[in-house]
Parts: structure tokens; sequence; C-alpha cells
């Protein structure tokens, strides 16, 4: 079994797209179009976090949800990314204990890459 990739993304087409490149690509894949699958982290279990900055619909945003996951010393050694088209992204990632950032939108060879690294 592939390496387990969570995907928090209010956007649908998003969330298929990563969802069809990961798994393709030997991932197993949790998708999420609200921060509530946050909150049961220790049973998802995931090798990585890709976060949305903004989740509409959501309690908390993509840097709280970090926030947390970094704070937790369970949860601290999880790399944890921020996929957005936020302006001050750079700024929101080093804030919350991001590992790395990705600007939407994103070449999805780039962000493959980025994943693969944060894994190994």
């Amino acid at each position: 079994m592939g390496k387990r990739i969570l995907v928090i993304d209010d956007d649908e087409d998003i969330l298929e797209i990563l969802n069809i490149v990961f798994q393709e690509n030997g991932y197993e894949t949790v998708i999420s179009n609200t921060g509530e699958a946050a909150e049961h982290i220790r049973v998802i279990q995931p090798d990585i976090v890709l976060l949305d900055v903004r989740i509409v619909g959501s309690v908390k945003s993509g840097p709280e949800i970090c926030r947390e996951i970094k704070s937790q010393l369970e949860t601290r050694h999880l790399p944890v990314m921020l996929v957005s088209g936020e302006s001050d992204l750079a700024v929101l990632a080093k804030e919350c204990g991001a590992d790395a950032y990705i600007p939407k939108p994103f070449d999805i060879f780039d962000l493959l890459s980025h994943v693969k690294k944060h894994l190994s």
C-alpha cells in the first residue's frame, strides 16, 4: 500500500483531480471538502497533509488546522503543505509551521515532486 495523502480543499474539482493524479502515482488518498477531516487525523493516519488556506464552510482555516497539527506531539512530525491562491502564501505557511507551500494554479508535476520530496 502506498503512502497516504490527506487533501483538504473546498474545491471539488481540485479534490477530484488530485485524487486521480495521486492514485495513478501509487498513493492512497483521503479527500475532504471540509476541515473536519483534520479532527480525525489520528484515525486517518496520513503521511502528508495538503491544505487549502480558505476552506469555505469550515470552522477553521488551513493555517489554523496546520498550527493544530504542528502543536500536537503525535502529529507534529507530519509534513503539511499549504496549497492556495493567496498572495501572502509564503508568510501564512511560515507562520503556521507548514513544511511547504504551492501557489494555485499549480503545475501538477511540480506538486507531485514536492509531495514525493516530503514523503521520502
